[in-house]
This record gives C-alpha cells, structure tokens and sequence, in this order.
C-alpha cells in the first residue's frame, strides 16, 4: 500500500532519488545531483513541512516539493516514477499538500505537452493564468558587459515588461545559494547564474530600446556561462520578447502553462 508523507526530515540525497525517479522520463530530460536538487530548492523557497512523498514501504516512488513565499505556495515538482502512474498517487500528494500550506495560493507550473498532468491539476481545482515560452541560446563567447555590483533587483523587474515567473522573481533570485551576476548599467541589465545558466532577468527601459543593447546584454550573460543559456518562462502575452529572441538567435525549447488555485 502506498503511504503518503511529509518530507520534513529528509535529506537532500533521497530527495534528489525520489525527484529523478519521477523525472526520468520526462519530456525534458532530468537528473539532478542533491547539491544540484538543493540549490534550485532554496533558491524558490523550499519548505519541508508541506511537501510531501509517496512510498512504497521504504522507496519513495512520487513527491511534491513545496515552496512558500509570504502568503502564496508554488509547487517546484512534482513527480511519481512511471510504473505508479495512473492509480491516483499525483492527487493523493498534491490533497496533502494543499491540506498542508499556509497560504492563500498555490501556484505551479506544468509543460504543456503534459495533457496527462494538466488535467489532474484541473480537477483538482486548478486555473490556467498564463502560458510561457523557454528558450535556449548559445551567444558569441565574445560579447562583455560591466558588472553591477549591488543591483536593485526590484528596480530591474519593474524596467521589464512582464511579472516573473516564481523562480525568477527578485525574490528568488535573493534566496539564491548558487552565486549570480548582474551586467550592464542605468540603460539595461541581465542577471544570470553562471553555474546553471539560467537568465533570470533581461531588462532595457523602454526610452533605451531598439539600439541594441538587449541583444548585447545577452550575448555577454551567455559568454559567463560554459553551456547555453536556459531562458525559462518568458510570459507569451509579450510577443516582442519572442521576436527579439528570435532575431538574436535563440532556439525554442518548450511551453508551460501557468496554473493557481485559491487555498484558503
């Protein structure tokens, strides 16, 4: 029989078996090192007590990693191995952790060529709210940019066009363990992690736009990097943004769909 149960308690090694169980064949391929598992966790705000694990007596066979953020949840993964899909453990985990959060929302994301996993979020109550666009990009290996050395991050994500995703919102960008940078000055700015790749935030104000700068900021955040950039959950109500990263030559990865519930 399989038992549901919190992971408060449990270390980052069998969190990161359990996660690459679920994500073994996910459309995108997964395999998070615990070190790897850990940092992407506290960087969105992981919170033990509301998530929660499915086992098989001792082997964790499914799991939801819940993170909070003042008076809202998001769900940073949720996977069940592929020989226990279909009987149920996906709702089972996602009841207790609604049960469990102390927030009013609960917000999570799902691939949207994941019709399986969308309608287990729908009947369990789930709205869409927007959809996203992942990106790819390799850059130059040239391009440079100054370095900011103390970034207003809020500044930055209110110069762009479009609320960030959870993962990359000022907020998680602070909680970060995994160090970032921040390129550019006053007319424009990226921040990117260097170890994972991924940019978290491209900014140019409107009045400094269309010189090129955008695509210049972006080339020296990728020139930071030893693998291609990761540009996740670009909001596609913005469809410059999708144009711009077109013409500088980035490659299109996936989709999401953004879902929320009211909890409380």
């Amino acid at each position: 029989m399989i038992a549901i149960r919190s992971l408060a308690g449990v270390g980052w090694d069998q969190l990161a078996a359990g996660f690459n169980q679920g994500f073994r064949d996910y459309l995108v391929p997964v395999a998070m090192t615990p070190a790897a598992l850990e940092s992407m966790q506290r960087r969105r705000g992981y919170a033990a007590a509301c998530s929660f694990g499915a086992y098989d007596g001792d082997r964790m066979i499914g799991l939801i990693l819940t993170c909070l953020d003042g008076d809202r949840a998001y769900n940073s993964g949720t996977g069940v191995a592929p020989e226990y899909r279909g009987g149920g453990v996906a709702r089972r985990l996602l009841d207790a952790v609604i049960a469990a959060v102390p927030a009013r929302t609960y917000l999570l994301e799902v691939i949207e060529a994941n019709q399986r996993a969308a309608a287990v979020y729908r009947a369990a109550g789930f709205a869409e709210t927007r959809r996203f666009d992942c990106w790819t990009y390799g850059g130059d290996g040239d391009a440079t940019a100054p370095q900011i050395a103390a970034p207003d991050l809020d500044a930055l994500v209110a110069a762009g066009d479009i609320e960030p995703s959870w993962q990359n919102s000022a907020a998680s960008i602070r909680r970060a363990p995994e160090p970032y940078l921040a390129l550019g000055d006053e007319h424009g700015a990226a921040v990117v992690f260097p170890d994972s790749a991924d940019l978290a935030l491209l900014a140019v104000p409107r009045a400094a736009r269309r010189r090129g700068r955008g695509a210049r900021l972006l080339a020296a955040a990728a020139a930071r990097c030893t693998r291609p950039l990761r540009i996740l959950n670009v909001d596609d109500r913005a469809p410059h943004l999708a144009a711009f990263l077109r013409a500088v030559g980035a490659a299109p990865l996936l989709r999401q769909i953004e879902m929320i519930r009211e909890v409380r």
